[in-house]
């Protein structure tokens, strides 16, 4: 019997109290004075500004700022220390991060503090990151007009709440289990890492292999247009199929026959469309390294696509394309044609000058099947390490929630399944990770 099993048995026998978030601690979303660039400084005179940007998705802690807001700005926006935790409420929904320095959040944060009484900061760390209460703050951003996980929506969320020596342990259990679990997934990357930069290599030798094959500009062989006419507010759950260029940067890989989301009719008819072959790129994005990213549309109808996006028509093997675009080559090309500073921009006129080694249609089809096994390979969560790397996540994830549920007070059933339960994964959960 366990440690937490004896906790348990001893403090919470007949399960646990449950409350809101709006009754465990305070939680308000943060502010922003307007313009916000008036009121940004240099680090010597001012208090530390929080961004999305500034934190690492997977991190725990916010650490450092990159901009820092005067102290009249200060007083307008909403002023956060050290202990406090701060969730996105409109990208990543509900991501705690745990605040490692004082400063001040924009209207983009929920804050939440003064939880020291019912919890202890890792704890609730854990419980926040929960797949339940994250899959229910993502379902109820999303279901209103716009999608935003607002603070009336996290005082709602009800959860557990086991006296402190029982946190402790659990705490001390998904502390073990985190360092293990991330040992292990480091190996599994650094392999996956190396495997990877031999995809490339072979990627590039065979896009750019020295043989006599006809480089052609972009322009000779292919139409270039911008996409645009929808928004993400003109989404339907069912209608004809669209990209969207933000969907580039998270959804989409080389290639794709089906769409993430919808538009209906009249919207499609409005909007610029890419038909069957046809290449989508993202022309727009924060960084070099992104911008141009692109996917082939191998679907069997027309699609409406969004602005920032080129769509490229053309009469060669739309895959091959999409894999040179992913080459060191076209990189090098791509750098001498972005502009911006903030936004990096690669005008779509400019693609034509792109220079592209041509071998004959069969060739292409012949080096997009190695590619697209080598891909498989170092991507596909199905096979291989990719599959390895997201069982050991599923598996962390299975027992992390586990710990974090708890029988609701007087529900003896309830709590009975739930004490067998966490007792064999605190004897498990090493051998698991074997």
């Amino acid at each position: 019997m366990s440690k937490l099993d004896d906790l348990i048995k001893e403090f919470c026998p007949n399960g646990v109290e449950y409350k809101t978030l709006g009754e465990v601690c305070e939680i308000a979303r943060g502010a922003s004075p307007r313009p916000i660039y008036n009121f940004l400084t240099t680090e010597e005179d001012g208090i530390p500004w929080i961004k999305i940007g500034d934190v690492d998705i997977n991190s725990k802690y916010v650490e450092k700022t990159s901009e820092y807001i005067t102290k009249d700005g200060a007083k307008k926006s909403r002023l956060v220390k050290k202990g406090d935790f701060i969730l996105s409420n409109s990208m990543s929904f509900g991501r705690p991060y745990i605040l490692n320095i004082d400063g001040c959040i924009h209207d983009g944060w929920i804050f939440m503090r003064n939880y020291e009484k019912f919890f202890i900061t890792d704890f609730l760390y854990y419980l926040l990151r929960s797949s339940k209460i994250q899959a229910d703050w993502k379902q109820r951003a999303s279901s209103s007009t716009v999608s935003n996980l607002n603070s009336d929506i996290v005082k709602a969320t009800k959860v557990p709440v086991p006296p402190i020596p029982i946190q402790e342990e659990i705490v001390k259990v998904l502390d073990k289990f985190t360092e293990l679990t991330a040992e292990l997934t480091a190996e599994l990357t650094a392999e996956l890492t190396a495997r990877r930069a031999q995809y490339e290599y072979y990627r590039d030798a065979l896009l750019t292999r020295e043989t006599k094959v006809d480089i052609k500009r972009l322009g000779d062989f292919a139409t270039i247009i911008r996409g645009g006419n929808f928004q993400k507010k003109d989404f339907v759950e069912d209608g004809k199929p669209c990209i969207h260029y933000g969907q580039m940067y998270t959804h989409f890989g080389t290639w794709t026959d089906k769409t993430l989301t919808f538009v209906d009719k009249d919207v499609f008819d409005k909007s610029k469309q890419a038909q069957p072959n046809d290449i989508v790129m993202a022309v727009t994005s924060e960084n070099v390294e992104d911008v141009c990213k692109c996917t082939a549309w191998v679907g069997k109808e027309p699609i409406a696509v969004s602005g920032h996006t080129a769509i490229i028509h053309h009469n060669q093997n739309a895959k091959y394309l999409s894999y040179y675009f992913q080459s060191s080559n076209f990189y090098q090309q791509k750098v001498k044609l972005a502009h911006g500073t903030k936004v990096i921009e690669v005008t779509p006129d400019k693609l034509k000058d792109i220079a592209i080694p041509l071998p004959p249609l069969e060739i292409q089809e012949k080096i997009v099947n190695v590619l697209d096994n080598f891909d498989a390979i170092c991507s596909d969560l199905k096979i291989g390490l990719p599959a390895e790397i997201e069982a050991r996540k599923k598996q962390y994830e299975y027992y992390r929630d586990l710990l974090l549920t708890f029988a609701e007070s007087g529900d003896t059933l309830r709590t009975e399944q739930n004490r067998t339960e966490q007792n064999r994964t605190e004897q498990n959960r090493t051998e698991q990770l074997k």
